[in-house]
C-alpha cells in the first residue's frame, strides 16, 4: 500500500518541480528554452497522477475517506 502512495507523492513532486522551471524561465525571460515544453510536462504528469489515482481506487488500493468533514 505505501508504494503506491510513495508514487503519488513522487508523481506531485515532478508537478511542482516543472510548475517552478517554467516560472524560472518565465522570470528570467530566456530564450533558448520554451516554456510551454515545461507547461507541457507539468500537463502530463498531472494527468497521470489523476489516472493513476482513480486506477487505484478502482483496484482497491486505496480508499477514500467517506466522511470528509
Amino acid at each position: 500500500m505505501w508504494p503506491i502512495k510513495l508514487l503519488f507523492v513522487v508523481l506531485f513532486l515532478f508537478v511542482l518541480i516543472s510548475l517552478f522551471q517554467a516560472l524560472n524561465i518565465m522570470r528570467k525571460d530566456q530564450t533558448t528554452v520554451s516554456m510551454s515544453q515545461f507547461i507541457g510536462r507539468r500537463l502530463i504528469y498531472s494527468a497521470l497522477l489523476l489516472i493513476l489515482i482513480i486506477v487505484a481506487m478502482a483496484f482497491g488500493l486505496i480508499t477514500p475517506n467517506p466522511r470528509p468533514y
